[in-house]
């Protein structure tokens, strides 16, 4: 039986091709790694390393085609240990070496330990490594995306774009929309927070300004269905719609219960809301309607 070790590491960064004491450095985009005096049998006590690390944007597929080692319960004597940045620890023990290894990212590191015992001799092994390009559009979860709205795949990374009416963010993946300088002038209205029923952008901040006839107030009526982000600890946090009106600000307000029904003493009233880079929330919805503040003036 031929053991395979994979455990979890911090890789270190090591550059160029290189002999570091028993340290093997590989940065070329494909090459092969092999046991001394391979194909002959390999040495006693001998502890190498080999790391590689191709460029960002690919990862490492590794291919053993001779594995030959001494064989022993759980590897205590020879071995080869495979070290896979970002992945769990998982041990299998195999007479095959026919699976080839991948790498989640673009580093991976190849342990060849010996004991002082070689009654027996054996060949060692020989190993080949190519790099391949990630599709990082479609390894990613729904929980993980990389892009809000459309990620593109190119050799060796991606890129992110939005669609008609948003802006791409300066983080480059996430898509905000414009919402600032937004003035409703009519005597009623409905506003809303972008895409509502729909989850509202990340990362925007929005400002709504209704401006009517002087003489008239503003009243506001927030609908029922109501979603912002907030948190149990903080007050809105996070996510939160804010009503400035006549010197006065009201909020900031989030969660699932809606502010209900605000009378200004203004005709001019500003609605603000922001929203951080995270979360998946339904947003709100608002009715205004004036009303006048002096004798003759009737309710629009």
């Amino acid at each position: 039986t031929v053991c395979y070790l994979f455990v979890l590491p911090v890789l270190l960064a090591l550059l160029s091709l290189a002999v570091e004491g028993h340290v093997i450095t590989l940065s070329s985009m494909y090459g092969s790694l092999e046991s001394p005096n391979f194909p002959e049998p390999y040495p006693r006590d001998l502890d190498l390393v080999w790391d590689i690390r191709v460029q960002a944007g690919f990862r490492i597929r590794l291919d053993f085609s001779h594995f030959h080692l001494e064989p022993s319960y759980l590897c205590e004597y020879d071995y080869v240990k495979v070290l896979r940045q970002g992945r769990g620890s998982t041990s299998s023990s195999t007479s095959s070496s026919s699976s080839p290894l991948l790498s989640p990212s673009s580093s991976l590191s190849i342990t060849f330990r010996t004991d002082y015992s070689d009654e027996d001799r054996y060949t060692g092994f020989r190993a080949h490594y190519t790099a391949q390009d990630v599709d990082e559009c479609l390894e990613r979860s729904d929980e993980e995306l990389l892009c809000d709205h459309f990620c593109h795949n190119f050799i060796g990374g991606f890129y992110c774009s939005c669609r008609h009416g948003y802006k791409l963010h300066p983080d480059n993946r996430t898509c905000t929309v414009h919402c600032k300088d937004v003035v409703f002038r009519e005597s009623s209205g409905i506003i809303s927070s972008p895409e509502f029923p729909g989850s509202y952008p990340k990362s925007s901040d929005c400002q709504y300004q209704i401006q009517v006839q002087t003489g008239f107030r503003v009243r506001l009526e927030f609908d029922a269905v109501f979603d912002v982000e907030d948190h149990p600890e903080a007050t809105c946090p996070y996510d939160y719609v804010k009503v400035v009106s006549g010197g006065r600000e009201l909020g900031p307000f989030c969660g699932s219960v809606a502010p209900g029904s605000i009378e200004t003493e203004s005709s001019s009233v500003m609605i603000l809301f922001h929203s951080d880079n995270s979360g998946e929330n339904q947003g709100w919805s608002l009715n205004y309607t004036t009303t006048g503040t002096k004798p003759g003036l009737d309710q629009v």
